[in-house]
């Protein structure tokens, strides 16, 4: 199972196009959004070409394929416009050896065992770090990036976390699950 995961696309159809074309590239079973998917916030700025209705039709093309996790920014009637689930606080993900729970990053979270695995986005910062026996992932933003990190999103397969930069499609950083390198 390939996964690739990405957050905080904040309605900028500019990045929802150029993530669409890295996930399909990718050949991912599924794209997985850590949350803010529409919508930029008060406190961030206008992400390029911010367009929200432009990114419901090109995610809604996809839904079938997405898992998806509420952001601080998401607002109930998301739900009436997106065709997946934008609800869940989080979401659990398992691979058959390793347990990965998925969520926006600013909500409580259920207990983590040593070396799970949990996929933030929220900072807009990549971010990889053991935290009280398990692992805390971000990919960084899709759009609005912070601390001189790149547009980014990440891939997961066979239990190496890889993360990109979403315009040059080089990939910045690894981590093996298995090996802790």
């Amino acid at each position: 199972m390939k996964l690739f995961i990405a957050s905080d696309i904040h309605g900028s159809s500019y990045y929802t196009k150029l993530l669409l074309d890295r996930y399909r590239a990718e050949n991912a079973d599924r794209l997985v959004l850590l949350g803010d998917i529409l919508y930029h916030g008060p406190r961030n700025d206008l992400p390029r070409e911010y367009a929200p209705k432009e990114v419901i039709a090109m995610l809604n093309g996809i839904a079938d394929k997405i898992l998806a996790v509420r952001g601080n920014c998401e607002a109930e009637v998301d739900g009436m416009v997106l065709d997946f689930n934008v609800s869940s606080d989080f979401i659990t993900l398992f691979d058959g050896e390793t347990v990965m729970v998925a969520s926006h990053g600013h909500r409580s979270l259920p207990p983590l065992r040593n070396g799970e695995i949990l996929l933030v986005g929220h900072t807009h910062v990549p971010v990889l770090e053991k935290e009280d026996g398990y692992i805390r992932i971000n990919p960084g933003s899709v759009s609005i990036p912070k601390e001189d990190s790149p547009n980014g999103y990440m891939t997961y397969e066979d239990g190496v976390f890889r993360w990109f930069d979403l315009e040059s499609a080089e990939c910045y950083m690894e981590y093996n699950v298995k090996t802790g390198l």
